[in-house]
């Protein structure tokens, strides 16, 4: 959460406990060993992680950060300044993290991209293999709560529109779908089952979109 100087600019994240709850809950049913750290600054953010890439994950299947939030495009906020998120993924680099080589790192970042606004449209209906070189970039998937440039939605009571799909479908199709098909169910459901309720000019009936960006190399389904 914001210190007091950034609750000012920025606004204090009501719902966001509910969230956090959610992630542990569902991370940990889907096998995950979880941690959970709250109030971070930009450079303690930076360390967690840092730390995180150094550790041996030669026995681990895959790695995944949930990231809660204020931010804009691109950018992530810690209690006291905003960071680049590429900075803070860059840490698992093939080149810079070799226990994680090879397999899935899962960013999940509920956040703000922007402040544009979506009104919405009216619609009809709705094996074993020889060594090989892979880009440093590979086996990411970033799953954003909304799309570049666009506010994303929090329910005070209830957490986020993001979040809260994200853990109903890992919940409820984690261990039956491949990843991908997962998160088009997420992006469904935020799509579909949410719109904004507010007495602000403006921000009534609005709607939202999750961005999902894949660089998987490999089918992902979590173990059953």
């Amino acid at each position: 959460m914001p210190d007091k100087a950034m609750q000012k600019r920025m606004g204090v994240r009501n719902g966001t406990d509910e969230d956090a709850k959610k992630v542990f809950e569902t991370f940990s049913q889907l096998g995950f060993k979880v941690g959970h750290y709250n109030d971070l600054t930009v450079s303690q953010m930076m360390a967690l992680l840092n730390k995180a890439s150094q550790e041996d994950h030669s026995k681990s299947a895959m790695f995944a950060c949930v990231l809660l939030s204020h931010g804009d495009d691109g950018l992530i906020y810690g209690t006291d300044n905003s960071i680049e998120l590429k900075r803070l993924f860059a840490h698992f680099r093939g080149d810079r993290c070799t226990s994680l080589v090879g397999k899935p790192k899962l960013f999940f970042i509920q956040a703000c991209r922007g402040t544009d606004l979506d009104s919405g449209i009216e619609c009809d209906g709705v094996g074993d293999e020889e060594t090989q070189r892979i880009p440093v970039e590979a086996d990411f998937l970033y799953a954003y709560s909304t799309a570049p440039g666009y506010y994303a939605w929090r329910n005070v009571a209830n957490g986020s529109w993001f979040i809260s799909s994200l853990c109903d479908m890992l919940l409820k199709y984690g261990k039956q779908l491949e990843i991908m098909q997962v998160m088009t169910r997420v992006n469904h459901k935020v799509a579909l089952e949410f719109e904004s309720s507010s007495n602000l000019p403006g921000f009534d009936g609005k709607k939202q979109i999750p961005c999902i960006v894949s660089m998987l190399t490999k089918e992902l389904y979590f173990p059953k």
